[in-house]
């Protein structure tokens, strides 16, 4: 097991302050990267990155390569933990994998992300890029059930059936197209009012929109409106089954990792959340596990939390190179998360 003094010796007190690091995976060791070469991916290798925002908190990702071998993989989630560690466990950790990087982590790229083949002592063979947003767009989408989900930052995202939140800071555009039902538009409310309160402190200024009626801040941030995408009733209840959610609690009480279910439909309540634990809530039908950390649970309910994600993956037999996992130390919990509780405080 990797520990503290470990960690000392292949993380230096510098990653405590705020900035951006990028750590390419080699033989069971991470080695820095110089800044010229953050958003150069190779597809045979993993990476750790980490953002470190100071007051506002820090991101700790690994990134998968499509290509890289599971010891390498485990490597990196080895390192990851003891990063996360050496940080007193405060980082919210993301694994990431080739083609499937959520918005949050392409955005830490403003110049765009570079994908080469080979690994770490290869050359390449071919490179293509993708730019990464630099605000937030959720798009809102169900019938029965409603959930937000983070989309790449662009009119392409936009359809005339759904609704849609750009989140720019200090102000929230809450959109809906005319053909959004009207369960989306409602939701829409909600989840921009859930960002303003528990993500700005209620500071936030939220603009309600309809289609047609795009404010300036809107135009400046996506550019000209184009014509947008029309959808369908049936593309609703396909949402509904993918934003469906269950809840596990995890604990090793009894001195071996287990898993009870606690709900199967949300809302969820957030009394459901103990301290003293930690939990799964599993979106896994829309790609995506979370795990709850509790301020109260042990070290090692802590620190196994990605190996009890990954063992959740296999046993649903979700598919492991395309689920994404966010680890959420309690305090730190995103808005996606929050989402799938009735109330939030």
């Amino acid at each position: 097991m990797l520990n503290l003094r470990a960690a000392q010796s292949q993380f230096t007190h510098e990653v405590r302050e705020p900035g951006l690091w990028v750590w390419r995976v080699e033989k069971m060791k991470a080695v820095l990267l110089d800044p010229s070469q953050r958003g150069i991916f190779y597809n045979g290798d993993a990476y750790i990155v980490l953002s470190n925002r100071g007051k506002n908190g820090s991101d700790l990702h690994m990134w998968m390569g499509e290509k890289s071998s599971r010891d390498e993989q485990c490597a990196c989630a080895m390192l990851a933990t003891q990063l996360d560690s050496f940080l007193g466990g405060e980082p919210v950790q993301h694994r990431q994998v080739q083609g499937y990087e959520s918005p949050e982590f392409m955005g830490l790229f403003p110049k765009g992300v570079s994908y080469k083949e080979g690994g770490v002592e290869s050359g390449f063979k071919s490179t293509r890029s993708r730019t990464g947003p630099v605000t937030h767009l959720y798009q809102v989408k169900g019938k029965k059930n409603i959930r937000a989900r983070e989309v790449e930052l662009s009119w392409g995202s936009f359809n005339k059936g759904d609704c849609f939140i750009l989140d720019l800071g200090e102000t929230i555009v809450a959109w809906s197209g005319t053909k959004a039902n009207m369960f989306e538009r409602q939701k829409v409310r909600e989840i921009a009012m859930l960002i303003r309160d528990t993500e700005r402190n209620g500071k936030a200024h939220i603009i309600d929109v309809t289609e047609g009626e795009e404010p300036l801040e809107m135009v400046q941030a996506l550019g000209p409106i184009p014509a947008l995408k029309e959808s369908s009733a049936e593309e609703d209840a396909e949402a509904d089954i993918t934003n469906s959610a269950s809840l596990y609690k995890v604990s090793n009480a009894t001195g071996q990792m287990t898993l009870t279910k606690l709900c199967d439909k949300g809302l969820f309540s957030q009394e459901m959340l103990e301290k003293d634990d930690c939990f799964i809530l599993d979106n896994g039908s829309n790609g995506k596990i979370y795990v709850w950390k509790g301020n109260g649970a042990n070290a090692e309910e802590k620190r196994v939390a990605l190996k009890v994600a990954d063992d959740f993956i296999t046993k649903m037999n979700y598919p492991r190179m395309r689920t994404q996992v966010e680890i959420l130390p309690q305090g730190r919990e995103s808005v996606l998360f929050k989402q799938f509780f009735k109330s939030w405080s």
